[in-house]
């Protein structure tokens, strides 16, 4: 279990970006965002509203110092004080009401984007996902997007809020006193400054943070998916040695998030501070020396006061926005990822005979010179196949036989179009599988791969998975009769007993066999077999082959072979070596007229004693 893992610096996501702009970026999110914007406006202008009368709050002050402070008024305190709290209290609702009017939509736009992904996901081809690690996809439909939310609930507005705030309070400092409104101004350019330089610089720590966390994620699916391997071969302390590094890696990198965001946090904070104390001092002298009332200074102190909380918000706001733009950027590089292409490019449908019919030739499951290469394999490797031609008649099941790497699987896999042909066409009953629907064709052709994947559901929905959406109980017994996959009714539950996630509580074997039963519950047309029957033991294997050979008379197969018993369920076998056709016949055919065949095959026999 212990593997080679890409890093966040090495992983087909990193981008490795640092001239984005956080605006350009945050604006893709608008799509999602305009049809709750009403509210979202709302809510802001309620919360510039509320932010603004933190400001009355001053001049009432100003006021009842100049007025009844000043003339020993206590009715006018009084009145001055249910001023006090009457703004206080409106404060407080409008920005309950704030918080009520951002909830839902927010939530309601996390879980469309989290859908959108997950629908997105589908679409992309199988190239995309070998690439990615799936820790790293997870984090985008969770971390990632919880981080947008929580931007768009308050950041986003809040920037707006607080700059409508700082400019207000500065006009009515700048009214009361321009010389101290000055004074207060100064810290205004080297702040500005430190926030360009903080930005910069969080952008790529944010990143990187991300895209560890989405490393560690993989790390830990990885591990709960293999525990038996890990307590089989005691590599609990070697994984648990992998964890522990990443986790220090994040961990210093989240420590340099947070020793930017002191730095910032240092500046925005003492800067103002000292601002404030000067003009105090200057405030002060001006009131002894009558050129300023005791009222303004309050007032003007108070204003000041009332700001500090916008100012220092600027550097955790700056952060959380950074944050958002990062997971922005990363949730589009996977909604960016080009889907499957309906049609497969360079392809051409084959031509119709004279009377405009497919001839009988064209029938069946048919390769017509395909080649193919791993779409990120670098350009001058060798192809995977090279120049395939191959017939299988209809009815008729062909064994395909090679050595281990001879590209088997990969031929297998360009039937349903999980890769698409590199050069070349593949065609059913003369119709070019490029120029179909994927849902058509998908339902054409049923698949059983070699390594079962079961889905944390019930017996019978996996393996109903594989009919159309009518399909019931007589079709699910039919097919677990020919998988041999009886045991079903003997789990607790019968076929609804939930098999657990990958299907871990059954054994290799028992997968397989539900496998098996998906791919032919539907009745399919066409059946790709990629080694079906691996795992089973000899008297398994010899049951699940006589009840197969009804299915296969119905069906045109291509079935991936190992072992001279699954041989022996086609009506002719195909040779691939070194990614080429080496020969066609059948299996006594080859055994006499073929060395290499013969030696595969004696070799399997010999495994199997």
């Amino acid at each position: 279990m212990v593997t080679t893992r890409a890093t966040a610096e090495d992983s087909p996501d990193r981008t490795g970006r640092s001239d984005r702009s956080a605006v350009r970026t945050l604006l893709r999110l608008w799509p999602y965002v305009r049809p709750v914007r009403v509210r979202l406006f709302t809510a802001a202008f309620v919360a510039v509203v509320a932010s603004c009368l933190t400001l009355v709050i001053p001049l009432v002050l100003k006021w009842m110092v100049d007025g009844p402070v000043a003339d020993r008024d206590p009715a006018g305190v009084w009145l001055g004080a249910l001023y006090l709290l009457l703004l206080g209290v409106a404060e407080a609702l409008l920005f309950g009401l704030r918080r009520w009017l951002v909830a839902r939509p927010l939530a309601g736009v996390e879980a469309g984007m989290r859908a959108d992904l997950y629908r997105h996901l589908q679409r992309l081809p199988v190239a995309f996902h070998d690439r990615w690690a799936s820790g790293q996809l997870l984090s985008r439909g969770t971390t990632d997007l919880m981080l947008l939310r929580m931007f768009l609930a308050f950041p986003l507005t809040f920037l707006l809020v607080n700059a409508v705030t700082i400019l207000v309070g500065v006009i009515i400092m700048l009214l009361q006193d321009w010389t101290l409104g000055l004074v207060i101004l100064i810290p205004a350019v080297p702040m500005m400054v430190t926030c360009v330089i903080f930005e910069r610089r969080y952008a790529t720590v944010a990143r990187r943070a991300q895209d560890q966390v989405g490393d560690l994620t993989t790390v830990v699916e990885e591990s709960v998916l293999g525990i038996r391997i890990i307590k089989g071969f005691g590599r609990h302390r070697s994984q648990a040695r992998a964890f522990r590094e990443l986790s220090r890696t994040l961990r210093g990198t989240e420590l340099r998030k947070a020793r930017l965001l002191a730095a910032i946090w240092g500046v925005i904070v003492t800067l103002p501070e000292v601002a404030i104390g000067a003009a105090l001092v200057l405030g002060a002298i001006q009131v002894a020396d009558g050129q300023l009332s005791a009222g303004t200074l309050v007032a003007f102190l108070s204003t000041a006061l009332a700001l500090r909380w916008p100012v220092d918000s600027i550097g955790f706001l700056l952060a959380m926005s950074q944050e958002a733009a990062t997971a922005t950027e990363r949730y589009f590089e996977v909604m960016d990822a080009e889907q499957e292409k309906p049609t497969a490019a360079g392809t051409t449908a084959p031509a119709a005979t004279a009377t405009g019919s497919t001839g009988l030739k064209d029938k069946g499951l048919r390769f017509h010179d395909v080649s193919f290469r791993y779409p990120d394999a670098p350009t001058d490797s060798p192809p995977v196949l090279t120049r395939i031609g191959l017939h299988i008649r209809p009815g008729e099941s062909m064994a395909l036989v090679g050595a281990t790497g001879s590209g088997k699987t990969t031929l297998t896999a360009l039937v349903p179009r999980l890769h698409e042909v590199t050069s070349g066409h593949i065609t059913l009953d003369g119709k070019d599988i490029a120029e179909l629907p994927r849902d058509t064709l998908r339902e054409l052709v049923a698949v059983a791969f070699e390594e079962p994947t079961l889905f944390s559901a019930s017996v019978a929905e996996n393996v109903l998975m594989g009919a159309s959406d009518g399909a019931g109980e007589p079709e699910l017994e039919r097919a677990l009769a020919v998988a041999q996959a009886d045991f079903a009714h003997a789990l607790p539950h019968g076929t609804g007993t939930q098999v657990g996630e990958q299907g871990l509580s059954l054994s290799g074997g028992q997968r397989q066999r539900l496998a098996l039963a998906r791919a032919v519950v539907g009745r399919p047309r066409f059946l790709v077999l990629d080694d079906p029957l691996s795992a089973l033991d000899v008297h398994t294997e010899a049951a699940v082959e006589a009840a197969l050979r009804d299915v296969l008379a119905e069906t045109t197969a291509l079935i991936v072979a190992h072992r001279p018993s699954t041989v022996l369920l086609a009506d002719r076998v195909a040779l691939l070596s070194g990614g080429r056709i080496a020969a066609v016949g059948t299996h006594h055919e080859l055994l006499r007229t073929n060395a290499e065949y013969a030696h595969l095959m004696a070799g399997t026999e010999e495994a199997d004693r």
